[in-house]
Formats: C-alpha cells, sequence, structure tokens
C-alpha cells in the first residue's frame, strides 16, 4: 500500500468509531484512537513544514542524517518497537477532537502531502533540515517519514482498536 493509500485507509477507519470510542483511554499512560490520530496528523503536518522549509533554502546542508536516521531509511521503516520520547517531548495529543474534526484533517493533510508530493521531485536534495533524531533530511526524506510514521502507527491502532471492540 502506498502513502497515499494508507492515509485515505486511516480516514475511511474513522467512520467506523463512535464518539466514546475515539476518546476511550483504557489505561494510564495509554493514548485514545483519537489522541493517536491527533498525533499522526500534527507530526505529518510538522514533517511536510520541514519538507517546504527546504524548498525555499539556498544552501546545500553537507551534513547527514544519524546512524539511527540512516538505519530507518534504509529499513524503510521504524522498528517495529514502541518508542516512548522524552517526558517534555511527549505531552499527551488531544482527545477532544470529534470523528468530523479528525476526518477534516486527514482531509485537509491527504491534500497537502499530494500538493507537495508534486514538487518534491524538483527541490535539491541538498536543501535539508534536522532532525533532532534522525540528523539532517531532504525534502523527499521528509516527505517519505509522514508514510513512514504511519506505518509505524499501524500496530498501535489494532491494539487500541481491540480495547475498544
Amino acid at each position: 500500500m502506498n502513502d497515499d493509500q494508507l492515509l485515505i485507509t486511516f480516514k475511511s477507519e474513522l467512520s467506523n468509531f463512535s464518539l466514546e470510542q475515539l476518546r476511550y483511554i483504557s489505561a494510564v499512560g495509554v493514548w485514545s484512537i483519537g489522541q493517536m490520530y491527533d498525533h499522526l496528523i500534527v507530526v505529518a503536518n510538522e514533517y511536510l513544514d520541514n519538507m517546504e522549509t527546504c524548498s525555499t533554502l539556498n544552501k546545500e546542508q553537507p551534513l547527514g542524517k544519524t546512524q539511527f536516521g540512516e538505519e530507518l531509511y534504509r529499513n524503510r521503516g521504524f522498528p517495529p518497537i514502541k518508542i516512548r520520547l522524552p517526558d517534555e517531548l511527549n505531552s499527551p495529543p488531544n482527545n477532544s477532537n470529534d470523528k468530523e474534526d479528525l476526518i477534516t484533517r486527514m482531509d485537509q493533510l491527504i491534500e497537502r502531502l499530494s500538493h507537495l508530493k508534486s514538487k518534491v521531485d524538483y527541490i535539491n536534495l541538498g536543501y535539508k533540515v534536522e532532525h533532532g533524531g534522525f540528523g539532517w533530511l531532504n525534502a523527499r526524506e521528509w516527505c517519505d517519514l509522514v508514510g513512514m510514521h504511519f506505518r509505524h502507527h499501524l500496530r498501535q491502532k489494532d491494539e487500541l482498536k481491540k480495547l475498544i471492540m
């Protein structure tokens, strides 16, 4: 499944959840499905912001990815483990969205990603923005990271669905 289909599938699955299911938190420290969607949308837009920043640069960055970043892109995805960010970067995502809000935000994300993907091949690969964990990424790598991040959360989505079904 390509990245566009993946995001469309995530969006279409939203219609399967009631408001109570979207906001259901099964235990302290576990996100609701709505929080997972909020996280995915917010982070994807941050990645696309960085992609757009790459397009505005005019000086190449000689530095590259970190060792973890190299491994991530070599494997075309995150390792199949839960990743916990440091507490200062790990505030819980919004849990007040309703289904319509999340569908609208997913539609906006899908449209934005499609628009930017049409331009990515024209952005100099030497123009990069730094990611805190992966190192210096170019526009193509920021674009690819959107799909890799959604794929990383497939297992979490399945686990959360089991808790509410």
